[in-house]
């Protein structure tokens, strides 16, 4: 048998329609946005996830690791020209953090 992934198709490599457009009310409530808009923006936001995680893995990998942690992701936006949202992305990340050790918590008390 041979283990060649088969080719992964466009359609397959998108954010969900419904996630974006819900993005795009929540965050633009008083503006109508044409459909061929919705459409850029989605790809826009697919082609900038793709390139962000081909960076961080490129990273994980010249460190020598399997799984993309976090500063792998922050050094992928940084050499990708994007350091200004670092701060914000290191803000979410410490919220999650925070969020998942009260959810461990939470889930410790009840056993």
């Amino acid at each position: 048998m041979d283990d060649v992934d088969p080719p992964v198709q466009d359609e397959d490599l998108t954010l969900p329609r419904s996630a974006v457009n819900k993005m795009v009310k929540e965050l633009l409530p008083h503006l109508r946005v044409a459909n061929n808009s919705r459409e850029l923006i989605l790809n826009c936001c697919t082609e900038f996830i793709l390139l962000l995680s081909s960076q961080s893995n490129e990273i994980c990998e010249k460190r020598q690791k399997k799984t993309i942690l976090p500063e792998h992701v922050i050094g992928a936006l940084q050499e990708l020209g994007f350091s200004t949202y670092v701060p914000e992305v290191q803000d979410v990340l410490s919220d999650f953090k925070t969020q998942l050790s009260h959810r461990n918590k939470g889930t410790k008390k009840t056993r």
